[in-house]
């Protein structure tokens, strides 16, 4: 006689190979759709919330539905970050694009095809300092920054100098590991960090407080580009497309789900407390500080060339048309406008 047991062990039998079933050809269909997509090796050159464009894209699954398996790592510098694309380990790169400015005029290759951070994504925070306005009043302390050529450092001192005051005289500048910045600050080894999110943040939430907005100051401002070499426009225009593509739509979804933004910050930066991501968010996006389109826009380019063409770090001779190719950003904002 058959029991009530033996007809509900028998049901749960039927059901647990059923799932099994279910997840096999899950499993299968999710391997296919893997083989589908297009590897692509990408550098960023530090882990941080400038880059919320690229972390949105990777959390909203933007970057597989235009056919790519981001594989990212953070290169720890922009130096390295477009060494590492020029060396082959990846294909694309994100940092200070005029990393491939200087590679040209060295005879070397490089392009820029977007721009993921268009404002200088630094603040000056500070324990003990009131706010600044004017960059005269850097005189006599100790900044920290990261080294030269990097960014921040290159804004920094580019505005010590045209203030009148003199690096190394007026101004000291301590230069640390990039990401590190906020710490030499709070231990005491320097008065200012120019430092990014969520270091900035974080900072803040430990007593410290913004005392230099280098977004406003510095205005449009080419922060970050996307950096490929030009054979592989060449080879696979269609992947090159494809990243650009996804970021104009992550940059769109950014700004237009802020609440999203934060999850995903938080997501990435799981060892900060929440609110201290969610702040951080709050002032990128309130500065306009990631990308709002790919496309690299004159103004910014122009103002990224002039601090670099006065720091001696370029020369001035690569025309704009040879180092920005803006077709595969141009289509992407078209095909995200219709």
């Amino acid at each position: 006689m058959t029991t009530l047991r033996t007809l509900t062990l028998g049901l749960k039998g039927r059901l647990f190979a059923a799932s099994l079933t279910l997840a096999g050809t899950l499993g299968a269909v999710a391997g296919a759709q893997a083989q589908d997509l297009k590897e692509v090796n990408f550098s960023e050159a530090v882990h941080n919330l400038g880059y919320i464009n690229l972390y949105v894209g990777m959390h909203a699954g933007i970057f597989e539905k235009h056919g790519l398996d981001m594989n990212v790592s953070a290169a720890g510098g922009d130096t390295q970050t477009f060494a590492a694309v020029l060396g082959g380990s990846a294909d694309f790169a994100i940092g200070d694009a005029t990393m491939a400015v200087m590679s040209r005029e060295a005879g070397g290759p490089g392009m820029v095809v977007g721009t993921v951070v268009q404002r200088a994504h630094y603040f000056g925070v500070s324990k003990n300092l009131d706010t600044i306005t004017d960059p005269k009043d850097f005189k006599g302390l100790t900044i920290v920054t990261s080294p030269e050529p990097n960014t921040n450092y290159s804004v920094a001192k580019k505005m010590i100098e045209e203030a009148g005051l003199k690096v190394g005289e007026d101004v000291t500048i301590l230069q640390v590991n990039p990401g590190t910045e906020i710490g030499a600050m709070l231990a005491g080894q320097a008065d200012m960090a120019i430092a990014y999110q969520p270091s900035v943040a974080s900072a803040v939430d430990q007593g410290a407080k913004v005392v230099f907005d280098f977004a406003s100051f510095v205005g449009p401002f080419c922060n970050t580009g996307i950096m490929v070499l030009p054979e592989t426009i060449e080879n696979d225009p269609e992947m090159v497309q494809s990243l650009v593509s996804a970021f104009e739509e992550a940059s769109k979804l950014t700004y237009s789900d802020p609440d999203y933004a934060k999850e995903v910050a938080r997501m990435e930066f799981p060892d900060l407390p929440a609110e201290v991501v969610n702040a951080a968010i709050d002032a990128q996006l309130e500065y306009k500080i990631p990308a709002e389109g790919v496309i690299v826009e004159r103004d910014q380019w122009d103002n990224l060339m002039a601090m670099q063409l006065y720091l001696g770090n370029i020369k001035g001779t690569v025309p704009f048309e040879e180092v920005i190719d803006n077709s595969f950003a141009e289509k992407a904002a078209m095909e995200s406008d219709g």
